[in-house]
């Protein structure tokens, strides 16, 4: 999505598991501990599809006046970030689909083993102790993120244009709690109470709601991430 504090844009990343799985390996997530793998639907049954565990949930969904006053309301009522999660904001255009890559990696790092010294391990260790707006400045920063993000962009089945009106958010279990995480938010939004084993449900009823605030759309796509099946 394009919004952004910062005059930089990059192209956006296409919710294609393909494309996001060999972003994620390419910058140290090994093969074998996890990979993207869309959801097809989020009744009963095809849930039940999705192989498990699922250890975070990526929605991409449209911008819509509905959304935009959404968001502007929850806005006013976080207080703190939280501290166990991992959290960023967003200050690049379009590059949301990478932050909540950043989002569901920085927060699972104890259930997969990066590549030490990969990217992402030295980028989740750099970034450790500080705060989510410095964590947005580390990434506007960086040469190598950019790079790789322009690669994946272009590899989409789709042509890359960065004329876009949809943003990507993930939900992660942290501490027992399910976790919205949205780098245009001012921080992290809990949904209540959560586990590995519940974290593709529960997330799906929030999603469920999120979708039919905008009936009027078809644009959705959730990916979940997980150990290789």
């Amino acid at each position: 999505m394009a919004d952004s504090t910062s005059a930089k844009r990059w192209l956006p990343l296409e919710a294609n598991p393909d494309v996001m799985n060999q972003f994620l390996w390419g910058l140290g997530v090994p093969p074998d501990e996890a990979e993207c793998f869309d959801v097809y639907g989020l009744d009963e049954e095809l849930l039940e599809m999705v192989p498990k565990p699922v250890l975070a949930v990526l929605f991409l969904y449209p911008i819509t006046s509905q959304s935009e006053e959404e968001r502007r309301k929850q806005d006013s009522e976080i207080k703190e970030p939280s501290g166990g999660v991992y959290f960023m904001n967003q200050t690049v255009g379009n590059a949301c689909g990478t932050i909540g890559l950043l989002h569901a990696v920085g927060n699972i790092t104890s259930e997969i083993k990066l590549v030490e010294g990969s990217f992402l391990d030295r980028f989740f260790k750099s970034t450790a102790k500080m705060g989510p707006l410095e964590r947005a400045a580390f990434l506007e920063n960086d040469r190598e993120m950019e790079v790789a993000h322009s690669v994946a962009a272009v590899a989409g089945e789709t042509e890359a244009s960065d004329n876009v009106d949809t943003h990507f958010i993930c939900f992660t279990c942290v501490d027992g709690q399910l976790y919205e995480l949205d780098g245009r938010k001012a921080g992290p939004i809990s949904h209540g109470a959560s586990s590995t084993s519940t974290l593709l449900r529960d997330a799906a009823k929030v999603i469920q709601q999120m979708i039919l605030k905008n009936p009027e759309s078809v644009n959705f796509n959730v990916p979940r991430l997980g150990p290789y099946s």
